[in-house]
């Protein structure tokens, strides 16, 4: 045991084990990387690199896996130690799902260029979610620029909205034009109030068919450019896509709109707005649950 051969070699069978029990603990599941530089000794450069995952009770663990030995600290050269280095322990490069990095600031740019590099060779299915949340607002402000850019239009809407309120009426579907049957207009969300956002996508679900029927109208009357974007905007929002997500959306921001509003109070405290969010989590939790 006193032997230096003897105590690297029981030294390394344990970060072996160690390892391989978090890799096990982790269980092919998605995970963040966390970098950070370090020196040896000998003031060689080397790498540290953390996990951060959930495990199956819920709890996140940052565990230490390993030093990367790096030939210097440029990007490229700390992408091709890092990679292949998760790799050697089963840990698929296209389950990262976050960066972090820490370092002086002379390292900070190289580590910039590693965060970049790293996210043009893995594209995550969670950065591809936000981009289609992100398409799918960039299709409704223009759907609301489309139908909002002309009184012409938004008369033509509001006809319509009127007919099929008519309609429900006479055939008792609805029982009063007033309250929520009363007529609806598209309005634009504030960027920086979500609570805008439940009442415009709230009024572009009851308004759907009317709006249809507008691009159906601009598909026949309009010039050449404006009869082309409706007939886009046409099947874009009839896709399944968009209109799951347009309920979907709508339910979250539903679930968790007394919370964004107490947090633009101004005299809100943070008691109160800790008790919203709590309700919020448990609702997006059950909703979780219930699929």
């Amino acid at each position: 045991m006193t032997s230096p051969k003897i105590q690297k070699d029981i030294v390394s069978a344990c970060a072996q084990e160690t390892v391989k029990a978090i890799i096990d603990d982790l269980d092919g599941d998605y995970f963040e990387i966390l970098v950070d530089e370090s020196k040896d000794i000998s003031h060689h450069e080397q790498m540290a690199l953390a996990l951060r995952y959930v495990d199956k009770k819920g709890q996140v663990n940052e565990p230490f896996i390993g030093l990367v030995r790096v030939s210097d600290t440029f990007a490229k050269s700390l992408k091709e130690a890092v990679l292949p280095f998760l790799m050697k322990h089963s840990l698929s490069p296209s389950k990262i799902r976050g960066q972090g990095y820490d370092g002086g600031s002379n390292m900070q740019e190289k580590l910039n260029g590693l965060k970049a590099l790293i996210l043009q060779e893995t594209p995550s299915l969670l950065l591809k979610k936000y981009k289609e949340v992100e398409t799918f607002f960039a299709i409704v402000t223009n759907m609301l620029n489309m139908n909002g850019v002309s009184f012409k239009r938004r008369d033509q809407l509001q006809e319509h909205q009127a007919e099929l309120l008519e309609q429900l009426l006479e055939s008792g579907e609805v029982q009063s034009g007033k309250g929520l049957n009363q007529e609806r207009g598209l309005q634009r969300p504030g960027d920086t109030r979500w609570g805008s956002h439940c009442k415009t996508l709230d009024n572009f679900i009851i308004l759907f068919s009317s709006i249809v029927h507008v691009l159906g109208v601009i598909e026949c009357e309009g010039d050449v450019n404006d009869r082309l974007q409706a007939e886009a905007f046409s099947s874009k929002i009839k896709a399944f896509e968009f209109i799951f997500l347009l309920h979907l959306i709508l339910k979250v921001l539903i679930m968790s709109n007394k919370l964004s509003k107490a947090l633009q109070k101004k005299e809100q405290d943070i008691v109160n707005a800790m008790v919203f969010l709590d309700i919020t989590k448990e609702r997006l939790q059950e909703m979780r649950d219930e699929g």
